[in-house]
């Protein structure tokens, strides 16, 4: 051989090993510090937004009843370029469907849709056991990545009032909307690099900013007694066979709400399965004409104006009575009323003259300082204004028809806390759900306090008309299904025809009653909707006022509600 044949041997020799070696160099590059096309410009493996913890959500009661709170969950992935070089992908989607519960063709199309691709999730926000599972099994490709789940332990109950958090992580309703700001906390940031086995090399971290936990937030509901209102609600609803309802208790003098309830419920857990119907929250999401619930704020309105006494007698035209060559009705015929009976007797013919002599302006400017027309400012989103039109646009008929609660809208929330305010003294309170919100490391960002919208009667005019709607709630008033053994209770029944295509219906009809006790230092208002009830009648004396009973009792039991009403022991 010559020495140019050996000196080409040698040099091809020295390609081919410089080759193999160059190939090795390579492989060993990409085990070790990934495939190319996951590297960043700065030499790092990956670089990714850590997600905070979100903030809790609390009842009143503290930390005993979290309504909302994270859980740590992992995302299933998987790696294409991984599965498919092993010869077992389809021993690999056998084995992985039955412990994420999902069938062999789902779990192929999440990891084979997109060819080329070296990233694919097979299932998000798994349990960690279940997790934990599939780690055991070590199969090629599939890795994990740490994330959080929203959970709301006490399901359906308050749902409303909580609202949800969407598969970004964002509020959506209720409070997790509201409190954004401060149930989302800050994200942190991290790079770093990965093994061959997609786990992180801590030591090779290049940037790492942790996380900020968000604030929770303490409401002023209580579970318990939402759990006694939903359960009174539903039972009420359902027995009536009615399309739907609500309820809500408020504390007098602070404006906090103790329950907000809204049937049909839904869970936030699972708020993809239900309709936005459903996800309404009708205690500020629903207009609706008041009916009789309304005279209250009317007659107390001419009894601040000194029109009227509470002796006033008042021509109730024997149950019919024309006025514009309109015919107006009471459901009962009566003649010649006090003031104090108009009320008791929830005469619409008595109501409506007296709404007439306040005058169209009068009666616009009360109603507006009982907060009707506009928000409350509660702080939920989504409250409706409800609807008072200009005085200018009233027609001659409108006081009439508006002193009884017809051509007028108001929302549940609107309705109650002007009642309220009759019995807080004539002061309007501002309604609230959040009573305070702290910090991850216990520091009070925020601290309700109670806040006066204004005063639109006079303290005396509020205890007059008080004790008006006690006479309301005992025998011979509309309302005696109300009546407590034990507690001194002022209410007034509802029973409104819905508009239905311009015209009142004479088979839809909402029916409510609201009330508050004791009627001497009044503690807590309550308020029950039923939207058209089918059977067992359609009055709010029938429908609403018993639930009315059933709630003030478990509420008042409670709250430790000193009993009003003492009833002498009898010897044996």
């Amino acid at each position: 051989m010559n020495e140019n044949a050996v000196q080409w041997r040698l040099t091809l020799a020295g390609v081919g090993l410089g080759l193999a070696m160059a190939g090795l160099c390579a492989r060993l590059f990409v085990l070790h510090l990934g495939a190319p096309e996951l590297w960043g410009g700065n030499g790092s493996n990956f670089a990714e937004e850590q997600p905070a913890v979100r903030g809790r959500i609390f009842d009143r009661n503290g930390q005993r009843n979290a309504m909302a709170l994270d859980v740590a969950v992992k995302d299933v992935c998987a790696d294409p370029f991984v599965v498919t070089s092993d010869d077992r992908a389809s021993c690999l989607v056998s084995r992985l469907a039955p412990l994420l519960e999902m069938t062999e063709d789902a779990v192929a199309q999440r990891i084979f849709s997109r060819p080329g691709s070296r990233f694919a999730y097979v299932s998000r926000r798994v349990p960690e056991p279940v997790a934990d599972r599939i780690a055991a099994e070590s199969l090629p490709g599939v890795f994990f990545r740490d994330t959080i789940l929203r959970r709301y332990p006490q399901g359906s109950s308050m749902g409303h009032v909580i609202g949800f958090v969407n598969y970004e992580g964002v509020g959506s309703a209720g409070v997790e909307q509201r409190m954004e700001r401060f149930l989302r906390g800050a994200p942190g940031y991290l790079e770093s690099s990965l093994n061959a086995k997609r786990q992180e090399l801590v030591g090779r971290r290049a940037q790492h900013i942790p996380a900020v936990a968000g604030a929770d937030v303490h409401l002023t509901l209580d579970q318990n007694i939402q759990h006694r209102i939903e359960r009174i609600l539903e039972d009420t609803v359902l027995r009536h066979r009615a399309t739907a309802g609500l309820a809500l208790v408020q504390r007098v003098r602070t404006g906090e709400i103790l329950a907000m309830a809204s049937w049909p419920f839904f869970d936030p857990n699972v708020f993809v399965e239900s309709t936005p119907e459903q996800r309404r929250n009708r205690a500020i999401a629903f207009n609706y004409e008041p009916g009789s619930t309304f005279k209250p704020m009317v007659v107390a309105a001419a009894l601040n104006e000194g029109l009227v006494t509470p002796e006033t007698l008042i021509d109730c035209e024997n149950g019919v009575w024309h006025y514009l060559n309109r015919p107006l009705r009471d459901v009962r015929p009566n003649g010649m009323l006090s003031v104090t009976e108009v009320v008791a007797k929830s005469s619409n013919i008595g109501t409506a003259k007296i709404g007439l002599r306040l005058g169209d302006r009068a009666l616009y400017r009360y109603l507006r300082a009982f907060g009707f027309g506009e928000r409350s400012g509660i702080d939920l989103p989504g409250e409706e204004r409800g609807i008072l039109h200009p005085v200018e646009r009233w027609s001659r008929l409108d006081a009439s028809r508006i002193s009884i609660g017809q051509a007028v809208s108001v929302t549940p929330l609107q309705l109650l806390n002007a009642v309220c305010a009759i019995a807080n003294d004539g002061i309007l309170m501002r309604p609230h759900v959040v009573r305070e919100i702290r910090g991850a490391d216990g520091a009070t960002l925020f601290e309700a306090r109670p806040e006066a919208l204004g005063q639109p009667i006079r303290a005396e005019t509020a205890r007059t008309i008080a004790h008006m709607m006690r006479l309301a709630v005992e025998e011979g008033g509309t309302g005696h299904r109300a009546r407590l053994d034990d507690y001194e209770t002022a209410g007034k029944t509802g029973t409104a025809q819905k508009v239905v295509d311009g015209v009142y219906s004479g088979t839809d009809y909402v029916a409510s009653f609201v009330g508050f006790l004791p009627v001497e230092n009044p503690e807590i208002g309550i308020l029950v909707v039923v939207d058209e009830p089918r059977a067992e009648g359609y009055y709010g004396g029938l429908v609403a006022a018993p639930a009315f009973r059933a709630m003030a009792k478990e509420t008042a039991l409670y709250l430790d509600v000193l009993p009003t009403r003492y009833r002498l022991a009898q010897r044996p």
